[in-house]
C-alpha cells in the first residue's frame, strides 16, 4: 500500500474513532429518557414494544463501526477505539461533575434544580454503564474475530449479527438491571425493557448489515484489499 493510500486510510480510521466517540458519549448523556414504539400492540411482562431508552438509538452505530474497523483495520484498532471512547465517557463526566458544583444564577434557563434532576444520576449509573459497555464491546470484538477466523473471513453477515446479538444482550441486561439497583426505574419494568431492548437491539443489527457490506465493499474497492485482508496503518 501507498504511503499516499495508507494517509487516507488513517484519516477515515480517524473519523470513525471520532463518530464512534461521540455516539458513545452521548448515549451516556440521555440514556434516562424512554420512548415507545408500538408497530404492534403486543406485551411482554407488563411492558408494550417497544418501550426504551432513547441511549440504545445511538448503540447499533457504536457497533456497526467497530465491526468495519474490525473488519478493515484488524482487532487491536477496533479495542483502541473502544478504549479512547471510554476515557472520553470519564472526561464527561468529569465536566458534568465540575458543571453541577458551580451554582446557576438568578436569571439561568436552566437552574441548579433542573441540572440535577437531568444530570444527577449520571455520574455513578454512567459510570457502571460504561464498565458494562466496555465489557460488552470487548465481547462483540473477541466474537466478531472468533467468526472471521472460522469462516476465514466469509459470511460476513454471520459473524455481524452473532457477535452483536450476544453482546448486546449482555449490555441491555446489565444496563437494566443498573438502572433498577439505582432507582431510576422500578424493578417491575425490568423484564420487559430487557427484551424490549434486546429484541430492538436484533432488529436493528439486522437492519445495519447492508450498511457494513457496502462500507467493506468501498474499503476493499478503494484500497484494493483480497477477502480477510486488513489494513495496517504503522
Amino acid at each position: 500500500m501507498s504511503l499516499r493510500d495508507k494517509l487516507a486510510a488513517q484519516r477515515i480510521y480517524l473519523l470513525l474513532g471520532g463518530l464512534f466517540i461521540t455516539s458513545l458519549v452521548v448515549s451516556n448523556l440521555i440514556f434516562q429518557k424512554f420512548f415507545y414504539w408500538h408497530p404492534i400492540n403486543i406485551e411482554i411482562f407488563g411492558s408494550k414494544l417497544f418501550e426504551i431508552s432513547v441511549g440504545v438509538l445511538p448503540y447499533p452505530i457504536t457497533f456497526l463501526i467497530t465491526d468495519l474497523i474490525s473488519e478493515i483495520y484488524g482487532k487491536k484498532r477496533a479495542n483502541d477505539v473502544v478504549v479512547v471512547g471510554i476515557f472520553a465517557s470519564l472526561f464527561s463526566l468529569l465536566i458534568i461533575h465540575v458543571s453541577s458544583l458551580a451554582p446557576a444564577t438568578s436569571w439561568s434557563y436552566v437552574d441548579d434544580t433542573m441540572f440535577n434532576t437531568v444530570f444527577g444520576n449520571t455520574s455513578i449509573a454512567v459510570f457502571a454503564s460504561m464498565i458494562t459497555y466496555l465489557f460488552a464491546q470487548f465481547i462483540d470484538i473477541q466474537i466478531y474475530h472468533f467468526w472471521k477466523r472460522l469462516t476465514f473471513g466469509r459470511y460476513l453477515w454471520l459473524r455481524n449479527n452473532f457477535s452483536t446479538w450476544f453482546s448486546q444482550f449482555i449490555d441491555t441486561f446489565t444496563i437494566v438491571f443498573l438502572l433498577c439497583s439505582f432507582g431510576i426505574i422500578d424493578w417491575e419494568n425490568f423484564k420487559g425493557l430487557v427484551v424490549s431492548g434486546f429484541l430492538f437491539k436484533v432488529i436493528i443489527a439486522a437492519l445495519d448489515t447492508p450498511f457494513l457490506y457496502l462500507g467493506v465493499f468501498l474499503f476493499r474497492k478503494r484500497f484494493r484489499l483480497k477477502v480477510n485482508q486488513e489494513i495496517d496503518l504503522l
